[in-house]
């Protein structure tokens, strides 16, 4: 039977916020935040985590965390987890980000049944809510084509400006513009089969990956569909020091 498996790549540096998986929220490191909620959201799936530097693998190994070490000179996060699978060997590999605290048993599980299909990558959506998040830059938007009715599509492209941008109004937006069109925020949560992993280190970087710093554009870019599902669920990405105080208000 087809395996599946959590890993979730862990860089130590980060060019917006400098080292910030091992920012103390709470005394804690935002790594284990992560870590800890995976396993309690999804405890029916292996979790391995992939890491390139001892002072990452240090904190998860004393909480219990299964972790690989993994070569620092990976240029992004899914070449780090094609080299964890081949340890890990599953079939299929959901991704967690592991600046994603708040992420939900709904999110994964959902991954997990997306990936079942033909498309060799899986992620997911969520609706913007107002004009600021969707002007902002460091909130990746998606376009994505569904039929009627369905919850889930396929991925037209990724991008960091605002798409669709709305031509009518010259791009000037606002909140009940936004919550009224299809302007979807692309989560950082993924699924692929294995084979679309082991291929995806040799595809070249795509022009457009380059230009707009995405990754998932190199498997678009080289013929590769991505299916996209929708979620409701809330959801922090700590990208900057401000995310992760909003990580830390919510908590309570």
């Amino acid at each position: 039977m087809p395996t599946t498996a959590i890993i979730v790549p862990c860089r130590l540096e980060s060019t917006r916020f400098p080292r910030k998986l091992l920012h103390l929220v709470r005394g804690q490191p935002l790594l284990l935040h992560v870590a800890e909620r995976i396993r309690a959201q999804a405890p029916e799936l292996p979790l391995w985590f992939a890491v390139d530097d001892a002072l990452l693998a240090a904190p998860l190994r004393a909480a219990g965390f299964q972790v690989l070490m993994t070569d620092p000179r990976h240029a992004s996060g899914t070449d780090r987890l094609a080299e964890a699978n081949r340890t890990v060997r599953a079939d299929r590999v959901i991704n967690v980000q592991a600046d994603e605290p708040l992420v939900t048993g709904t999110q994964i599980r959902a991954l997990a049944t997306l990936i079942t299909g033909d498309a060799p990558m899986a992620t997911l959506a969520t609706s913007f809510k107002t004009a600021a998040d969707f002007q902002n830059p460091n909130q990746v938007k998606v376009t994505f084509a569904r039929s009627a009715g369905d919850s889930t599509g396929r991925a037209l492209t990724f991008s960091r400006a605002p798409i669709p941008f709305a031509r009518d109004r010259a791009g000037m937006v606002d909140d009940a513009w936004v919550r009224a069109n299809p302007c979807f925020k692309h989560l950082g949560l993924y699924a692929y089969h294995a084979t679309l992993l082991e291929k995806f280190s040799a595809l070249p970087p795509g022009r457009y990956e380059q230009i707009e710093k995405l990754e998932q554009l190199r498997v678009l870019e080289n013929g590769h569909d991505i299916l996209v599902g929708v979620t409701d669920d809330p959801s922090i990405g700590v990208d900057t020091p401000e995310d992760a105080a909003k990580f830390e208000a919510w908590l309570g």
